[in-house]
């Protein structure tokens, strides 16, 4: 008996290597997330928040959070409402710093578009679209035929704003950290995803003032900075691959999201939100 783990761990280490999955990805597959498309957040206790932004799908918004980041505007300011499994939101809590130069104040509602450019394609439609899918370079999209948007999957990132006709200058985002709130799809511009510490959000305290915001007896997260990548000096710049959608070995790993294969899952879903199945990002050697 003594001789049995022994026995399996030689046998487990003379088996041949597993032959790589149909939907294993190769090296073609990762590609570079270019460095100003990716915003850095600072948290106090050194703790590190990274956003993918999309520019594609909100270009005048993440052109005033690039002016934000470039002005410091955020450092100094905090992450003032956690609620549970919703929201995490942060900026200037008092809402009376003054913009930077350059920052539209409420800029188009970039919530549809009219370009659908997903090349993947959810088995099942779900009850916020009629169809749902990926683009080519990693982003959760729906549509209904007319137009296209980002679906509030959990770490993307959102743009708080006031009533209509206000649409958010982008200074005060918020994160997805419980189920998918997808009835916000189309009423708030979505600028990007948390691709590194959500936890880090996620995992603080859960404000006990009206919709999660903290109470006068609660400490806020301070933040100490925000910057874009492209602005850290380059020895010190994150970086990260998303993992391309457009080939078959994505496709292949698609449909293995939708359908899980035994010996745990014994019977097949057949589908699957597209928040089910989030395109990997990967760090990367600079």
């Amino acid at each position: 008996m003594i001789l049995a783990p022994l026995i399996a761990a030689l046998l487990q280490a003379a088996a041949p290597a597993a032959a790589p999955s149909s939907s294993d990805p190769v090296a073609a597959d990762w590609r570079a997330i270019p460095d100003d498309e990716l915003l850095v957040m600072t948290l106090a206790g050194d703790r590190r928040v990274v956003i993918r932004l999309a520019p594609r799908y909100a270009p005048v918004h993440v052109a005033n959070l690039r002016t934000l980041a470039r002005a410091h505007w955020w450092d100094g300011t905090s992450v003032y409402r956690v609620q549970d499994n919703y929201v995490a939101q942060w900026g200037d809590v008092t809402e009376k710093k003054p913009l930077p130069a350059g920052v539209v104040a409420n800029p188009p509602p970039e919530y549809v578009g009219s370009r659908y450019d997903a090349v993947t394609r959810m088995t099942r439609p779900d009850p916020y679209a009629a169809k749902s899918g990926h683009s080519a370079d990693g982003w959760p999209v729906a549509g209904d035929g007319t137009g296209a948007w980002l679906t509030h999957c959990y770490a993307m990132v959102g743009v708080g704003r006031d009533l209509a006709p206000s649409t958010g200058s982008g200074a005060e985002l918020y994160t997805v950290i419980g189920h998918a709130p997808r009835h916000l799809d189309r009423n708030i511009a979505l600028v990007g995803r948390v691709i590194e510490g959500i936890e880090h959000l996620s995992s603080l305290p859960r404000g006990t003032g009206n919709l999660g915001f903290y109470a006068p007896d609660q400490a806020p997260t301070p933040i100490l900075s925000v910057r874009l990548a492209s602005d850290l000096p380059a020895a010190t710049r994150p970086h990260y691959q998303y993992r391309a959608a457009d080939n078959v070995r994505f496709a292949a790993w698609l449909r293995g999201r939708e359908s899980r294969e035994p010996p745990f899952f014994t019977v097949p879903a057949g589908g699957a939100d597209v928040c089910n199945a989030m395109p990997p990002v990967r760090k990367a050697s600079a």
